[in-house]
């Protein structure tokens, strides 16, 4: 039996799945994607920043993140803006909470979209279970219109079922496994992410 037609006798459920499914598998690819090029792109700024900062030259280094990702360069350029300024450079605290604030606004940036994923995943079995209900409702319908019990008079509500089941299952594993998966991977990010602006923090500040 084909996917077509799989789908087609898992009855009407399997469209909103199918939705759900291509939805998923969007944000899935654009976490991908996007989380990649942020690594590489924030690693390779950072080993053009240093030597800059060292000869100071940073007017050079605070230009490199200027064009960045503004996730990448709103942290830094607050850094390198405080870094500038005498009267800022009186109060380590404030510079502090103020590049906080930006990194904060990365993370909450690399999380964008992720919470599809994880409502995905807790609505597709509903959606699947939705889809067991109507198919056992056709086999008694088909019972109540022959007369007979056999299982060639259910099997077509049966087989809906079933399918309906196993795509809402199948939906919601595959959006769980990768909701927690990004989870887990823009923490370690964000982690290294911090602390390679901490390093160009002390970096700027005994330059």
């Amino acid at each position: 039996m084909g996917l077509f037609a799989l789908f087609k006798d898992g009855g009407f459920v399997m469209y909103p799945l199918l939705i759900c499914s291509l939805v998923a598998w969007a944000v899935i690819f654009e976490k991908w994607w996007g989380l990649g090029k942020f690594k590489r792109e924030y690693l390779k700024l950072h080993a053009k920043a240093v030597p800059l900062i060292k000869n100071g030259k940073m007017e050079e280094a605070k230009g490199l993140y200027a064009g960045a990702d503004p996730l990448i360069s709103a942290p830094h350029l607050a850094l390198f803006e405080a870094s500038l300024n005498q009267e800022a450079l009186l109060n380590k605290e404030l510079i502090e909470k103020k590049v906080y604030r930006r990194f904060i606004e990365t993370q909450m940036g690399l999380k964008r979209f992720l919470w599809i994923l994880g409502t995905v995943g807790a609505m597709a079995p509903f959606i699947g279970l939705f889809g067991t209900v109507a198919g056992i409702i056709r086999s008694f319908e088909s019972i109540s219109e022959t007369g007979k019990s056999g299982f060639s008079v259910v099997a077509q509500g049966l087989a809906e079922a079933l399918i309906a089941t196993a795509s809402g299952i199948l939906v919601a594993v595959v959006a769980v496994i990768f909701y927690n998966y990004f989870q887990v991977r823009i923490n370690v990010m964000t982690t290294e992410f911090k602390n390679r602006i901490d390093d160009l923090a002390d970096t700027i500040f005994k330059a």
